[in-house]
């Protein structure tokens, strides 16, 4: 089934979710965080069907989130790029939010620690310019300097 385009909307939200906002695409970028590079390794990983992962790497390689890389013995890896790099926090606030509310009894599948001091991080928070951690309710949205860019000539 081919979802909706979010193309035309004015919208940062809408337009990341034309890229990452498909299941499996955040679940391919999840198993790149966790390090794995090549297709068989992402399938046998997601048991994904070869031809929707193969369309979803090209996409992310087409997007620049992953470079597609020639390996030594002629095969390729998928490799993520600063771009796809600056998704993690994106991934981890999903994911903590899942431990919150889908967790099971036993806690939280994965940890993730600070690699310096071995200690879990601090669950993903909203920081205003001074510091501070924001509230939900302490949070407003305003009209940014390209809202009205379908307006201008």
């Amino acid at each position: 089934m081919k979802l909706k385009s979010f193309s035309h909307l004015n919208c940062s939200l809408a337009q990341s979710l034309e890229i990452i906002g498909e299941r499996w695409t955040l679940l391919i970028l999840r198993d790149a965080f966790f390090g794995i590079k090549r297709f068989d390794a992402f399938q046998q990983s997601l048991g994904i069907a070869r031809n929707i992962l193969s369309a979803r790497l090209v996409r992310l390689v087409e997007e620049g989130i992953l470079e597609k890389r020639p390996t030594e013995d002629g095969r390729h890896e998928y490799v993520l790029t600063e771009k796809g790099l600056d998704l993690q926090p994106v991934l981890l606030s999903m994911t903590h939010w899942g431990d919150k509310y889908g967790a099971g009894p036993e806690g939280a599948p994965v940890v993730f620690i600070d690699r310096e001091k071995g200690e879990p991080i601090a669950s993903m928070a909203v920081h205003a310019s001074d510091g501070r951690v924001l509230r939900t309710r302490e949070i407003k949205a305003v009209k940014g300097p390209g809202y009205y860019k379908d307006s201008q000539a």
